[in-house]
């Protein structure tokens, strides 16, 4: 009997020890959760009686360099659905269809939704200010009209491949807006407020607002100015020569900044949705890949003169072909050029000349100033889409292959390439770094918070052989193939290009062409560097012809834009049956607009205003023009003279 009793009392102690241990981590545990993680669990507690309405944070502004918006936000609200709190779901449905003018079944799928909440997607999002507002003063329970902004670009088409645009929550898609999404997207805020475990609103709630935090001002090196003188003229070369495509670029040679930058066809950023995708996906001065022409016969140019092997004064004799391992390479022009010395080689873009140079440089030394001038690798731009270009080999490139080199034909570069290239040529031999980014700005205070610094990666001739390449290429739009790009007062030095476009199978395409001409000015002291190129022109296929006028227009009224002086010792155009002379213009002004019809001035006149005395003209007496120029006359009377 005592041994029985002895094992109970043994079991009951057992028990009561477990009992006792169990109610001491049942303690410990519940001191554990009050004391240690009770802030932890009321926040979780008051996170799920509570219901968050988002606030998206305004978008950045893009600016240009001068602070003109040219990409910014407009309100648009829209409109965000709590299911939960919402009792009659057809009325509220039935209702917001008639003011949305939308879908009444799909917006009733929407607010029958088994989620906290729901944003009424697609007719409920950027909505119009007057139905926001009507949605409003409706004050439908569970319907909440948030603060909402979409994207504006006031200039359209303007830069549209260099800005890219956003999607349907003020996301970057593409271009800078993708670039820059992080900075410029900002924080979003939001509006808190408590509810039941149904999602119901709890009647006498507070609310918290947390206001979103705007992102950063973006300026850029864009000069808009400069950037509506591209575009005005390459609108005007696709009416006229009615091309595939064409493209320009414009950039300080001295830092890299993108002053301008287009293509055509383009697109507006937003309304991309309607445009063909391989318009807007890529931007051709930065993606297109081609034979550069004679435009690349500077980069051979600047290396035979770096490296000694040439002296431009040295005679040549081009008899319109050279021979290279039994190819014969023609000179465009039919018949060669005969005797001439190294720098007309260069006006008169020679191919043997440069064939002749190439081989003073031998395969490795002119594939390393190839590789020097950045080809064949990317510029480091700061846009999405940049190609590398295609370059030859060293095994496999043979006489042959090195001869078309040097003259531009059987490598592929980009344009942004191009223009990094020849700036390094006429700048003193600095390699810049292109790019668009200029600063960001605070929103609020206007103040710069981080600025741009120029990159040079390395230096690829002296600036003694740069000053020898800017006055031979001076020449060649003075004297040589480039004449048409002569802007009066602003010694434009330049070079033209000509390639034959290669087809699918690998062979060139008959009479399909991409004409070039790149310029810079002014020669002793480049300010702005501008390339143009034109894919398949009809009719005229020469860079001289269609793309160096182009480029002389666009340099000519940016460097006005600009307020750089004009030069005195500019090289004069040589007078040939093709040049149109320049000529000073009359002074007009005081004089009756009869009298003016009656004699015999060989200029256009375009009469502006009421009157019959001219009070002021454009361009002004005086100034220098290329004969045949029409000359704007403002009428009005003698009294006005002067004002």
């Amino acid at each position: 009997m005592r041994a029985i009793q002895s094992i109970v009392k043994k079991r009951l102690f057992v028990v009561l020890i477990i009992a006792v241990l169990v109610m001491i981590t049942l303690i410990g545990r519940l001191s554990y959760v009050q004391l240690a993680q009770g802030e932890w669990w009321a926040q979780k507690a008051e996170e799920l009686g509570s219901r968050d309405a988002d606030f998206l944070a305004k978008r950045g502004m893009i600016l240009d360099r001068d602070g003109k918006k040219i990409a910014y936000n407009i309100s648009a609200p829209s409109v965000l659905l709590f299911p939960a709190m919402i009792k009659d779901k057809a009325g509220t449905a039935k209702k917001l269809a008639e003011v949305l003018e939308g879908d009444e079944k799909k917006i009733l799928e929407f607010v029958s939704k088994k989620e906290s909440k729901v944003w009424l997607k697609g007719i409920g999002q950027k909505v119009p200010e007057g139905k926001a507002k009507i949605l409003q003063e409706m004050q439908l329970p569970g319907v909440l009209i948030t603060e909402d902004s979409k994207r504006y670009y006031p200039y359209g088409t303007m830069a549209a491949h260099m800005l890219g645009f956003t999607g349907g929550d003020n996301q970057g898609l593409a271009g800078l807006e993708l670039i820059y999404d992080k900075k410029l997207s900002g924080q979003k805020g939001y509006i808190s407020f408590a509810s039941n475990a149904k999602g119901e609103r709890m009647p006498d709630s507070k609310e918290e607002f947390i206001p979103p935090k705007p992102g950063k001002d973006l300026r850029l090196t864009l000069d808009l100015d400069v950037q509506a003188i591209i575009e005005r003229e390459l609108d005007q070369a696709m009416a006229q020569y009615k091309p595939e495509s064409v493209l320009a670029i414009a950039m300080d040679p001295n830092n890299g900044e993108i002053l301008g930058m287009s293509s055509k066809p383009s697109f507006r950023p937003d309304e991309y949705q309607t445009t063909d995708s391989l318009i807007y996906n890529r931007n051709l001065p930065i993606w297109k890949t081609y034979e550069p022409g004679s435009t690349f016969k500077i980069i051979t140019l600047a290396a035979a003169l770096e490296e000694k092997k040439v002296n431009l004064t040295e005679s040549f004799h081009d008899p319109g072909y050279v021979m290279v391992s039994g190819a014969r390479l023609r000179c465009w022009k039919k018949g060669g050029h005969g005797h001439e010395s190294f720098l007309e080689v260069v006006e008169n873009s020679c191919n043997p000349g440069f064939v002749e140079l190439g081989n003073r440089l031998g395969k490795n030394k002119l594939l390393d100033y190839v590789n020097r001038f950045g080809f064949g690798k990317k510029t480091g731009i700061d846009l999405n889409g940049e190609a590398k270009g295609i370059l030859f080999k060293p095994e496999r490139m043979g006489p042959v292959e090195q001869a078309t080199t040097a003259f531009g034909q059987g490598v592929s570069v980009t344009p942004i390439q191009q223009v990094r290239a020849v700036s390094a040529a006429v700048n003193g031999g600095k390699m810049v770094v292109p790019h668009v980014m200029k600063e960001w700005v605070d929103p609020d205070s206007g103040k710069i918070i981080e600025a741009y610094q120029p990159k040079v990666e390395g230096t690829v001739i002296s600036e003694a052989t740069s000053k020898i390449v800017r006055e031979s290429l001076e020449s060649v739009v003075a004297r040589g193939t480039g004449r048409k790009a002569f802007v009066d007062g602003y010694r434009v030095g330049g070079k033209t290009g000509t390639a034959q476009k290669v087809g699918p199978n690998g062979g060139y395409l008959p009479n399909n062409h991409i004409v070039s001409f790149i310029g810079f000015a002014p020669a002793d002291d480049p300010k702005i560097v501008v390339y143009v190129a034109v894919d398949n022109p009809q009719g005229i296929q020469f860079g001289g012809v269609v793309a160096a006028p182009i480029v002389g227009n666009i340099i000519g009224d940016s460097l006005r834009h600009l307020g750089i002086p004009k030069r005195k010792n500019q090289i004069p155009p040589e007078d040939t049956p093709l040049t149109t002379p320049i000529v000073e213009t009359p002074d007009f002004i005081g004089q009756e607009l009869d009298k003016i019809r009656s004699s015999l001035f060989d200029f256009p006149l375009k009469p502006v205003g009421k009157g019959n005395v001219v009070i002021d003209q454009i361009p002004a007496p005086g100034e220098r023009v290329k004969k045949g120029s029409s000359i704007q006359l403002y009428l009005g009377d003698k009294t006005e003279i002067g004002d």
